[in-house]
């Protein structure tokens, strides 16, 4: 017997199922392609939050998201025995000019009150070898920051949910109360349904340089992340390309950021690069996830449109797709509903 089919191994499907699994439902994954094959076998990883200013729902689920993590990431790697590589160490952010750094010390004063006295957003000087060079000498550093390896989280999650009885496999039937978590192929499908496109894919490249920079934080400059991983290997990324030909392959737009990352954090200059990622990314319509009852699956449930934010974003997911499927609770935000979307 099965209570619940997630169909699609990816982050959100994944985090679903674990969150109904330890809550005791019987479940099963189905995904042709195998667990993390699509855009969650990334190698980045950067859990960073949204500017604490202009609140509203997606950024409050997103802080509530990323104060989860640490314990959902925590039980997971207990249950499975794997490491998903998730460390709360912050993020370093250069300030280019006077504007800038009147607006990072502006949002000092709203993370403190939005961000609950649980991370902060500081302001501070410039120093060290990893901190990237700043035009006025000051940096933002935010306590809220997170990272993990998209690849080894997604195994750690599939071990956990074996280890709880589920069935992670390529075929299948479905039973019981059916998720589609399919990502970009799910928005096609759903946009093919549509008189208009609900959602799309959109294309990034990353790369994994042999770096040990593990106990550093991230940083964010010139639009890349730099993120250090716990298994010595720092992950560059990425890019975000609309028009491609090809879904997985890297070419010189990725040659293009490692250069920027080396230019902003000189200490790369030597790194072998030792991985080139490319896969494409479900970005839906109104640009939030896409959580709740299925709009041309009666009956049925959708948790889509994880884009950039999907990791970071996935222990709340997990959280609100279990409540409404095993109870009937519903807590998803409006602006997160399929009809938003539509």
């Amino acid at each position: 017997m099965v209570d619940i089919t997630v169909m699609g191994a990816g982050i959100f499907g994944l985090s679903v199922a674990w969150s109904c699994a330890r809550r005791g439902a019987r479940v099963r994954v189905i995904d042709p392609n195998g667990p993390g094959a699509g855009a969650s076998g990334g190698i980045v990883g950067a859990l960073a939050p949204h500017v604490p200013e202009t609140w509203n729902s997606k950024k409050a689920f997103q802080l509530e998201s990323l104060l989860m993590a640490a314990d959902f990431w925590a039980e997971v790697a207990e249950v499975s025995g794997c490491a998903p590589g998730y460390a709360r160490l912050g993020r370093l952010q250069p300030i280019a000019d006077a504007a800038a750094l009147a607006l990072a010390e502006e949002r000092t004063q709203n993370a403190a009150t939005l961000w609950q006295g649980q991370a902060e957003w500081r302001v501070l000087p410039a120093s060290g070898p990893w901190c990237p060079p700043s035009a006025t000498g000051q940096i933002i550093h935010d306590t809220l920051t997170a990272r993990l390896h998209p690849r080894q989280a997604c195994a750690a999650l599939v071990a956990a949910l074996r280890a709880r009885n589920a069935e992670v496999v390529t075929k299948g039937t479905p039973a019981g109360r059916i998720l589609w978590a399919t990502g970009t192929a799910g928005l096609q499908e759903m946009s093919a349904a549509h008189t208009r496109t609900v959602g799309n894919g959109v294309k990034g490249q990353g790369a994994l340089l042999a770096y040990d920079a593990r106990n550093q934080p991230q940083i964010f400059v010139d639009g890349l992340h730099i993120v250090p991983h716990e298994d010595g290997t720092t992950a560059i990324g990425s890019t975000s390309e609309r028009a491609f030909d090809d879904p997985t392959s890297t070419d010189a737009q990725l040659d293009d950021v490692i250069a920027r990352a080396v230019a902003a954090v000189p200490a790369l200059a030597h790194a072998q690069v030792i991985a080139r990622w490319a896969g494409v990314r479900p970005r839906s319509r109104s640009r939030a996830p896409m959580l709740g009852a299925h709009p041309f699956r009666p009956g049925e449930f959708v948790a889509n449109g994880g884009f950039k934010i999907g990791f970071g974003m996935a222990p709340k997911v997990g959280a609100v797709m279990a409540d409404l499927m095993l109870d009937d609770i519903d807590t998803i935000p409006e602006d997160f509903r399929p009809e938003a979307c539509l």
